[in-house]
């Protein structure tokens, strides 16, 4: 689960990492209120789970009331899209913060290291930038440590993670400091990411947060109420539909919908429709043993994309029964209006009575192809290449 921006700065906050004071507000009258209790200058800005807000015209500092308002006016509602054309995400909130001062800009990060199952700490002195910008312009100034998650971050080992990083020797405790407790929150909170871009110096030489991107291990919800209770305000609108459904999906940049059975082949399905020069618009697994009622559902939840403009079925019926993937199909098409291109692939268990019901239901944007390699060119083709 992704924080907002905000979300992020309130898990800092209660885990005594210094951040600007500020207030969120879903409408143009609250945010004003909020800029007059917070004082000018300040900073009013777009909470979407996206990066280059700034560029896009979602981060402004207004200098007076006037300003905070027409500001507040321009952003909520607009449409964001990501530096790779991710989006757009509609700003439904955006936050009210006090204004900085910078001396100096880094960036600080944890993740989870799954191949080395085990936190990554990375710091730079380069903040302000992506770190896939950093490792390309100077990949010296990313400096990288393992934790021993049985035992933490020490104060010790955090301050030689500052010197490695050439950060400023005035600011080398604070830094360290900083970095400790958000090892802390990363481990209380269950956090596969905490990322701080840019964590900056303030003219008083304070070290503060002035960004947060947190990703919270879905599967450890259940030991965070706190957070579970705002999953639902973070969720893509596909994600949580498909989340209601009970199924496997994830929401993806591309044109191209797709549905498999078995994360394996899903995965290995994506990398195809690249191959064959197209887009994946989604990760979206249907599971082992799916019937008819599951592949309406996630056709459902694909068509509620508006990016998608062909779908790829490819499904290897093991426990599935390629006939019940086939009546899906049809139903779906009946029920939902279907009238995107739709290219096949049926393999496996039952498979020629599933392409047999598909043959009889005569289904005019329906096609088939034997392999994957074939079916996912075709599906390039009719989506009209990468989107």
């Amino acid at each position: 689960m992704d924080l907002l921006e905000y979300q992020g700065k309130q898990l800092f906050g209660r885990a005594g990492v210094s951040v600007p004071d500020g207030e969120p507000a879903r409408d143009v009258e609250t945010a004003v209120a909020a800029a007059d209790r917070i004082g000018y200058p300040c900073v009013v800005k777009a909470q979407v789970q996206i990066g280059g807000r700034g560029k896009a015209g979602g981060i402004k500092v207004a200098k007076d009331a006037e300003e905070a308002r027409a500001h507040a006016e321009a952003i909520i509602g607009m449409n964001i899209r990501g530096p790779r054309g991710e989006g757009p995400f509609t700003v439904h909130e955006v936050w009210i913060e006090e204004a900085s001062e910078i001396d100096a800009e880094y960036y600080a990060s944890i993740i989870l290291d799954r191949s080395a199952k085990k936190p990554l700490v990375i710091l730079s002195r380069m903040g302000g930038m992506n770190v896939e910008e950093i490792a390309d312009t100077d990949p010296d100034a990313l400096v990288r440590r393992h934790v021993d998650p049985t035992k933490g971050l020490t104060t010790d080992e955090a301050r030689t993670i500052g010197i490695d990083a050439g950060i400023d020797d005035d600011v080398v405790d604070g830094v360290a400091e900083i970095l400790v407790k958000l090892y802390e929150a990363f481990a209380a909170n269950d956090a596969t990411l905490i990322e701080v871009n840019p964590l900056i110096v303030t003219a008083g030489r304070e070290v503060v947060a002035l960004d947060a991107k947190v990703t919270i291990d879905g599967n450890a919800l259940f030991r965070h109420q706190d957070l579970a209770e705002i999953a639902d305000t973070v969720e893509d609108p596909q994600e949580a539909m498909a989340k209601e459904k009970g199924l496997t999906y994830v929401k993806l940049d591309g044109n191209v919908g797709i549905l498999a059975n078995g994360a394996g082949l899903c995965m290995s399905t994506l990398d195809v429709v690249a191959q064959a020069g197209g887009a994946p618009a989604n990760f979206l697994d249907a599971g082992g043993g799916s019937k008819a009622e599951a592949i309406v559902n996630a056709l459902e939840v694909i068509k509620s994309d508006d990016k998608v403009t062909a779908i790829l079925f490819n499904i290897f019926g093991g426990i599935t029964r390629c006939d019940e993937i086939a009546k899906g199909i049809v139903t779906a098409s009946s029920q939902l209006d279907l009238d995107l291109p739709l290219v096949v692939r049926l393999d496996g268990t039952n498979s020629e009575e599933g392409l047999r019901i598909l043959a009889e239901a005569d289904l005019p944007n329906l096609h088939q192809e034997k392999t994957m390699l074939d079916a996912a060119r075709r599906v390039v083709e009719l989506a009209g290449g990468a989107s």
